[in-house]
């Protein structure tokens, strides 16, 4: 929840009884608003909520947070008074925020109670710089419809034409315009007909036919070589975690829908 702006120009004195310390008030209450309570609960879980955020646990936090609940309760018990709580599509999303609230809860609870182990973390870890393999690749290329097309470049470039010219009537969009240059990638991240060409050529090379892949036709050519750059461990710790978290609640929704009769 982020800040909590105020309602500009209402007016609520004389619907609202804010317990004073003299008073021996229900300590479960923070305020009445025409007779209805704000409970105190309500006023902690939003502390609670701001205060996780980093905002620090004061008297002028805690009187803007009251201050919001009050014109809440104010617009709520209007809503209230015209009928707006009993449309279908108000009570449909009610039903769907419980939905979600539960929903969120259940998962917090899980993945409390089902932590990741240190060592799933690390082998996860390892088998993503595996995966990725010990060089990196600076590559260009361009990709074209048809086989003869892309058989007509490489003759063409071997006839001295400049890749980067050539490369104006690709089909990637997001190359293109740069001369067919790709970011720096390991072969592994490439589909797997473009990355195995790209990790036979010799630097400053193309490739000598087309490459077919799902997407067309490419000519490639090997820009530089350099030693795969992978983070530190504990730079991605977080988001492994949070990778494998979510791996799990996938797979624990995939088990209860196969145990549950679902019509």
């Amino acid at each position: 929840m982020k800040a909590f702006p105020l309602i500009a120009g209402m007016v609520l004195a004389g619907a609202i009884a804010l317990p004073s310390p003299a008073q021996s008030a229900d300590a479960t209450k923070s305020a009445t608003v025409n007779g209805k309570a704000i409970p105190k609960s309500r006023v902690e879980f939003l502390v609670k909520s701001q205060t996780a955020q980093g905002k620090p646990d004061n008297e002028q936090l805690r009187k803007a947070i009251l201050d919001q609940l009050i014109a809440w309760e104010l617009v709520v018990q209007e809503a209230d008074r015209k009928g707006l709580s009993k449309s279908a599509e108000v009570r449909s999303q009610l039903d769907l925020a419980r939905q979600q609230i539960i929903f969120q809860a259940y998962l917090q609870d899980y993945v409390k109670t089902h932590p990741i182990k240190a060592d799933a973390l690390r082998a996860e870890y390892d088998r993503a710089k595996a995966q990725r393999g010990d060089k990196e690749y600076k590559a260009r290329h361009i990709l074209v419809e048809k086989d003869t097309d892309a058989k007509d470049i490489i003759e063409q470039l071997k006839k001295g034409a400049k890749f980067e010219d050539l490369a104006k009537q690709s089909k990637d969009i997001g190359s293109k315009d740069k001369g067919g240059e790709l970011d720096w990638q390991p072969a592994a991240t490439y589909v797997k007909p473009f990355g195995d060409a790209l990790a036979k050529l010799e630097k400053g090379k193309m490739t000598e036919s087309p490459v077919q892949t799902p997407f067309g036709y490419h000519v490639i050519r090997l820009d530089d070589v350099r030693n795969a750059q992978f983070p530190e461990f504990d730079t991605v710790k977080q988001q492994i975690m949070n990778m494998l978290q979510n791996r799990e609640v996938e797979q624990l929704v995939k088990d209860l829908r196969a145990k549950a009769k679902v019509e």
